[in-house]
């Protein structure tokens, strides 16, 4: 029996090491593929840095920085990437143990803030309820609405398993959802918005990736646009949906640094956040509270509670959230399962989608202060991801202003049209990534239409944020 059971194993093991060969060799062949798809971006990059040095102004740097950060970041996801709830990370820590394991069947508390969505909250709750994960608390917090939606919230709770917590007045979305931890006793906290559609295994994915993953405090799924098909503009948000979880955060993923995990399917392991909760729902910036960067912030104290976390308990020290038992402040990491599948409903007119990215400009802006403080610890490929992000959106008002305003004004008209060609073609780019990920779907066309509006429209908003930080409310309506 031993000779046998010997035996037995010496044939296993050739299998073992031979899919371990195929995993690699696919690697392999990712990389090079993708190298060879990069290529004429590559020769061209090339070029210009040749002609750099040869007295190329600021735009031209800019132009050249961007085409590079982008073709960086296409080859990390395309070529780095793995996806946690579908095999184990290639890249792991050096010390695995150092974070604590989930239970085998770990529970999940699923919560969602809502605010007046009398219209779409019955589908949002729905789909909730119907994830497939056997041991799941969902829990809805009313944050004060007056259109009915409490009512829909009664009545669904009379016929699902789910737990709805009703406030007499308006709390902000953060000091909402934080109402529906302190009643919540799931390990992992998911976090979802009201305009979003849940897929039925995305919590299991989800429970899959970061049992697997002890390491993962934080994990973001993959967002697409729920009405897509309703006008030009829903269309060209879609397609923009892709590129940003796809590539930008799968680029992000490869080195456990995700800076955004973004509302719409947000997970956290418990003791990865609870202390901070407090923090998070008290948030205040140049002296007053901010009532945005919801997700940006509660990311920020997961990637940065080993430099900053114990000063944040110490502030909020009376808190129960940080009485109750004190987590150890650890480098976690944070990624993005594109498995992982959520739809949410995206502007569909003009006046809403600008309120939207004016909200989404003031929470980079607070974050900025609060994520940039700490990113260069996380090391030089996370840092160079962050910053050079960072240093692009904080430079595009001025480079637009240069070339679409003062160019033509001296009669440097040439300047603009090479500006939006090189705008069309970083635009182009993404959009064959779309194309290939969506083979067959002719809305790849849309991404550089996207590209000319954040240059010809979008990059304007950032100076307007800027002197409008103390400025709004928190709602989901007027799509």
């Amino acid at each position: 029996m031993q000779t046998q059971t010997a035996d037995s194993s010496a044939r296993r093991r050739p299998g073992r090491v031979g899919r371990q060969l195929d995993q690699s060799a696919r690697d392999g062949l990712a990389r090079l593929v993708t190298v060879v798809a990069l290529a004429p971006v590559l020769l061209l990059l090339a070029r210009r840095a040749v002609q750099l040095p040869y007295g190329a102004g600021p735009a031209a740097l800019y132009g050249t920085t961007a085409l590079a950060g982008t073709a960086g970041m296409l080859y990390l996801a395309y070529a780095r990437y793995d996806d946690p709830a579908l095999r184990v990370l290639r890249r792991r820590p050096r010390t695995p143990g150092a974070f604590p394991a989930l239970p085998p069947r770990p529970r999940v508390s699923f919560l969602l803030a809502v605010k007046d969505e009398v219209a779409g909250i019955e589908a949002c709750v729905r789909s909730m309820a119907a994830c497939d994960h056997p041991d799941l608390q969902v829990i809805v917090v009313d944050d004060g609405s007056q259109d009915g939606t409490g009512e829909v919230l009664d009545a669904l709770a009379a016929e699902l398993d789910i737990t709805v917590i009703r406030l007499d007045h308006n709390v902000g979305k953060k000091a909402a959802l934080v109402r529906g931890c302190a009643i919540a006793d799931g390990d992992i906290l998911l976090f979802t918005d009201s305009d979003c559609i849940i897929a039925p295994d995305a919590v299991r994915l989800c429970v899959q990736a970061m049992t697997r993953h002890p390491e993962l405090g934080a994990l973001s799924g993959h967002c697409r646009a729920l009405n897509a098909q309703d006008t030009l503009l829903t269309r060209i948000q879609d397609v923009w949906y892709e590129g940003q979880f796809r590539v930008a955060k799968a680029a992000e993923s490869v080195f456990g640094s995700v800076c955004c995990v973004s509302g719409p399917l947000a997970a956290f392991r418990r003791e990865a956040v609870l202390g901070y909760l407090p923090a998070w729902a008290e948030d205040r910036f140049l002296g007053a509270p901010f009532r945005f960067a919801t997700d940006r912030q509660l990311t920020g104290y997961v990637l940065g509670q080993a430099w900053r976390g114990r000063a944040l308990k110490r502030r909020h020290a009376d808190s129960p959230f940080v009485r109750g038992q004190d987590h150890p402040e650890r480098r976690w990491l944070v990624g993005y399962s594109q498995a992982m599948q959520v739809w949410t409903t995206v502007p569909a007119r003009w006046r809403p989608f600008l309120h939207q990215q004016v909200r989404w400009k003031k929470s980079f802006i607070r974050n900025l202060f609060f994520t940039g403080g700490f990113m260069w610890r996380r090391g030089p490929a996370p840092a160079l991801l962050y910053y050079g992000h960072a240093l692009w959106v904080l430079a595009a008002p001025a480079m637009v202003f240069w070339h679409l305003v003062w160019a033509p004004l001296q009669g440097a008209a040439w300047l603009t049209l090479l500006y939006l060609c090189g705008v069309l073609l970083k635009g182009s780019i993404w959009g064959l990534a779309y194309r290939i990920d969506n083979p067959g779907d002719p809305r790849w066309r849309y991404r550089p239409l996207m590209s000319l509006m954040s240059c010809c429209v979008l990059a304007w908003l950032l100076p307007y944020a800027a002197l409008t930080l103390r400025r709004g409310i928190w709602t989901r309506t007027a799509r």
